[in-house]
């Protein structure tokens, strides 16, 4: 799986986690943000192929700036990270556009699994 990846969360230690677990997979990190509002600046300048956003963050949430990106970019390819018990901001965040959700605590295999799933079935999505 080779793909370039944006990890936007407001907590270092969640993105450390998610690098480890992607990184040895043989993704891409390009770029990291802490909320929504960089997040939209990092999407623009880097144009990844997928994004994994945290919902509940300072400033603009998770959910505002797929919105937001998704106004950019209408192919962009979003994966939501939330805690349990987020079951209506999951819903939410699908309905503004995300592709899929990544419950935590992350679980390597599913986070995969996951990933490439939202991946492979955004094959005729135009390359960057």
């Amino acid at each position: 799986m080779n793909a370039r990846v944006l990890l936007v969360d407001d907590a270092a230690f969640m993105r450390r986690m998610m690098r480890d677990i992607l990184t040895r997979q043989g993704l891409d990190i390009v770029g990291e943000a802490p909320d929504g509002e960089s997040a939209i600046e990092r999407y623009v300048e880097l144009q990844p192929d997928l994004v994994l956003m945290d919902i509940t963050m300072p400033g603009m949430n998770g959910i505002e700036a797929v919105r937001e990106i998704l106004a950019h970019d209408p192919q962009a390819r979003i994966v939501m990270c939330s805690a349990m018990g987020q079951r209506d901001l999951v819903m939410e965040s699908l309905d503004a556009g995300a592709r899929d959700f990544i419950v935590k605590p992350f679980y390597p295999d599913r986070v995969l699994a996951t990933i490439r799933q939202v991946l492979e079935h955004s094959d005729s999505s135009p390359s960057r």
